[in-house]
């Protein structure tokens, strides 16, 4: 754990080509029967301590970094680089990213919480769910109902601005759902206007994370490919200027780049 947290702390980590899984994840191949069971496990974990009010910041940490092991155990390999472009941010900001899958929601803890204190932007069914609710709850998370747009605008503008106001970063996926395929019609302005009324940085995010793919009948149970890297890159932060189109477009064109490519 102390050694993975040490590498991420670096620009960039790759996972290790000659990576040394366990004999149990080698009987197992790796499954995504073995996986997704190794998963409801830790989730279980983390539930369990949220529950007796414990789940700090370093306990998400340290379970989004137990998820990422488990990932590599099954034979995931990860790419991430400009991780060092969070520590340029100038007190908080607004992180946005194209949203593919469950990985980036599991995995963004270990990698920005570890950097700079964090929330996230939700879909309120997850706040309630029986078992990620207790987790989710614990972290204060921006939940949001997507039933009307103008209801989850302001929630996100008042209690986004307040958090930033208060040196917590905001993460925002502007999609309405996952997509592996990236649709820029589909990705709205929301992480810009936020970042333009609270006067703070925002950090572009560009993931590929179709390693682990969405279930059929749950959604977040899905089955994972060995053969797909997972890659993730942090851009330069930077500030809205005028009406925040060209920096909405800056985003677009940074996803839109990185996963060209990674399909390449």
């Amino acid at each position: 754990m102390n050694t993975l947290l040490n590498k991420l702390s670096e620009d960039s980590y790759h996972t290790d080509a000659h990576y040394k899984r366990a004999f149990i994840d080698k009987a197992a191949l790796g499954s995504s029967l073995y996986f997704n069971t190794c998963f409801i496990s830790k989730l279980f974990r983390n539930r369990r301590i949220a529950r007796t009010g414990k789940f700090d910041t370093q306990e998400w940490v340290n379970g989004s970094l137990n998820i990422m092991e488990l990932i590599e155990r099954c034979g995931g390999k990860f790419h991430i680089e400009g991780m060092n472009n969070m520590d340029k941010i100038e007190g908080s900001a607004v992180f946005i990213s194209n949203h593919m899958s469950i990985l980036e929601s599991m995995i963004f803890p270990g990698l920005i919480a570890a950097r700079k204190e964090v929330t996230f932007v939700v879909k309120d069914s997850l706040v309630t769910h029986p078992l990620f609710g207790p987790v989710m709850r614990a972290r204060k998370p921006i939940a949001v109902e997507r039933k009307d747009p103008i209801v989850d605008f302001k929630k996100v503008m008042n209690e986004g601005y307040e958090n930033l106001q208060n040196g917590t970063s905001v993460v925002i996926f502007p999609q309405s759902a996952r997509m592996t395929k990236f649709d820029p019609k589909k990705f709205n302005k929301l992480g810009i206007k936020l970042a333009k009324k609270a006067k703070v940085q925002i950090i572009p995010i560009a993931i590929k994370t179709d390693f682990w793919k969405n279930g059929k009948r749950i959604k977040d149970i899905g089955k994972i490919d060995r053969e797909t890297p997972i890659h993730i890159k942090f851009g330069e932060p930077f500030r809205i200027e005028g009406s925040g189109n060209n920096e909405h477009q800056k985003v677009i064109d940074f996803i839109t780049e990185n996963l060209s490519n990674w399909q390449e």
